[in-house]
């Protein structure tokens, strides 16, 4: 069988792509430990996340510099919508959706998750520099999305 030279090029290339971009998520993985955020659990059947206490989002200290948040979100707002932690904290985020589908981008962070209705997405992240960190919802859910946001405020 006859392959065109450049045909042979071409899927040279894209055999070469596959490789790289295979060896790149490895890597990232592996070595770096980079997690893809996703469902870490189910909501039980009376709309609570399985470790929630109530539907309120809430902070919650776990011991020196490591903090975890329950954070909720549900048209048009999140809850909490200001969250205090001091500099260096480490913060798991967990979120939900009580209707539609949200999402979460914290600014000058990594942490970017959408929040299906039915799931909790969980996602890790410390906080180094002090300041205030923007967070809004990334996924349109309505007449009211574009005010649905918060602050992370990070005390030195």
């Amino acid at each position: 069988m006859h392959i065109h030279p450049y045909e042979r090029f071409w899927i040279g290339l894209a055999a070469v792509l596959l490789v790289v971009f295979g060896a790149a998520i490895a890597v990232s993985s592996l070595a770096l430990g980079i997690e893809i955020p996703g469902a870490t659990s189910k909501v039980v059947a009376t709309g609570l996340p399985a470790d929630a206490t109530n539907q309120q989002g809430w902070v919650r200290e776990l011991g020196p510099g490591r903090y975890e948040v329950n954070l909720v979100a549900r048209m048009w707002g999140f809850e909490p919508n200001v969250i205090r932690i001091p500099k260096g904290s480490t913060v798991t985020f967990y979120i939900h959706s009580q209707d539609v589908l949200h999402g979460i981008k914290i600014k000058d962070t990594t942490v970017s998750m959408m929040a299906i209705p039915g799931q909790i997405g969980r996602a890790t992240y410390t906080f180094e520099e002090p300041g205030e960190y923007l967070f809004m919802c990334h996924e349109y859910c309505g007449m009211g999305h574009h005010v649905m946001s918060g602050k992370i405020i990070v005390e030195g």
